[in-house]
């Protein structure tokens, strides 16, 4: 019925077609509450930048920041109404994303990044191609079978892209906007696909985490042999499945293992990944069996409810654990079935983390047993990395 009803439109959207500059701004600017969100999350430092007016009219003031932004503006009013056009002329090029990333500068109060602001609005610039790309023009993500858009209708891909275009150009306050347009249309593509996965558990401290992140205040680390269980995701592949068979096997050692008392805190990772936009959050399904089956409290489970691959199972693990205050010179242990607990031990995942993160999240010790081994957490997990826009 959608589907006819896109077809439908066809010459109603075709007779719409409108370039970017053609859309009237002198509208006023509105707040758009989940679009705030997503920028924030995805864009850390641009949205900082779209909320300090100042800092933002110093960086678009000087000469070759000008000139480039002019040469943006004008290679997307030459588009007109071609909206592939108008979708590859938003993405940054190399010289334009080295300009930007080494004139910003990082907003009062705003926290950096630990490489610095260069690498992180590189890491932004480059996030905002990435979404382009995929959501845009239809390129293949690396994860191909769980990320992206999907197959979708051509009619359907032409309304997302003309949606974005109007939304890229309707003032929205205080944002990356005022900067450039990109980000909005990154953002709004990213909408238009619902796949705002990135904000879908925010605040992560709160919600279903409240209760163990209260405890964490008050905790005596210096008690615990770990800081935290990390129990690893494993999707199923098969659609209205809650919990994959290795999942239960995964939360049946979990249970058993804190039972010996020496780890305060549970943390369950898994988003929204296996099989593509299934409805199942997996660290939100674990945790429910945690509690209903094998009766933890739910001040000792800890959600993160993001990932989608083992790389990110330990980086999002290591930033919650950063939230609760627990001490980053202290190991955890993983818990997993005895074939990924080999694979995170191997030099291979080293390498792999490296490829896709460009660091490691920590490093992974000795392996206990086949299916325990030691990981103690690094600082360099809290960068925000939007070239994986539904897990940054």
């Amino acid at each position: 019925m959608r589907r006819k009803a896109y077809r439908m439109a066809a010459p109603l959207l075709a007779a719409a077609m409108l370039s970017l500059a053609s859309v009237p701004a002198s509208a006023g600017a509105v707040r758009d509450h989940r679009s705030e969100a997503l920028s924030a999350r995805l864009f850390p430092l641009f949205d900082a930048l779209g909320r300090n007016p100042s800092a933002l009219e110093a960086l678009k003031a000087q000469p070759d920041v000008a000139a480039m932004l002019r040469a943006r503006q004008e290679r997307r009013n030459a588009c007109a109404s071609d909206l592939g056009c108008l979708a590859q002329a938003m993405i940054w090029t190399s010289s334009e994303t080295s300009l930007i990333a080494g004139k910003a500068v990082q907003p009062s109060g705003h926290r950096d990044a630990d490489d610095g602001t260069a690498a992180q609005a590189t890491r932004e610039i480059e996030g905002v191609n990435a979404i382009v790309r995929t959501f845009g023009l239809g390129q293949v993500p690396p994860y191909p079978q769980i990320d992206g858009a999907g197959t979708i209708d051509p009619q359907e891909t032409r309304a997302r892209l003309q949606a974005a275009a109007w939304l890229a150009q309707t003032p929205r306050t205080a944002s990356a906007q005022a900067l450039d347009p990109g980000f909005d249309f990154a953002l709004a593509l990213l909408d238009g696909s619902d796949r705002a996965d990135a904000i879908g558990f925010e605040p992560l401290t709160g919600r279903l985490n409240a209760p163990a992140m209260k405890r964490a205040k008050g905790i005596d680390w210096k008690r615990f042999r770990y800081s935290a269980m990390i129990v690893t995701g494993v999707g199923p592949e098969v659609p209205d499945m809650a919990i994959s068979p290795f999942g239960k096997y995964h939360l049946r050692l979990a249970a058993s293992r804190f039972a010996a008392g020496d780890v305060p805190f549970i943390i369950v990772t898994g988003g929204r990944a296996h099989p593509r936009a299934t409805p199942f959050t997996e660290a939100e399904e674990m945790r429910k069996a945690l509690i209903e089956r094998y009766g933890v409290p739910a001040e000792a489970i800890v959600i993160e409810p993001y990932a989608r691959h083992t790389t990110t199972n330990l980086r999002n693990a290591t930033r919650l654990l950063m939230a609760m205050g627990a001490p980053l010179d202290k190991d955890t242990v993983i818990v997993c079935n005895p074939g990924q607990s080999a694979a995170i031990a191997s030099p291979a995942f080293v390498q792999r983390n490296i490829t896709e993160l460009g660091y490691e999240p920590g490093k992974v010790g000795r392996r206990i047993s086949p299916t325990e081994l030691e990981f103690r957490p690094s600082a360099q997990s809290a960068r925000v990395d939007p070239r994986d826009p539904l897990d940054p």
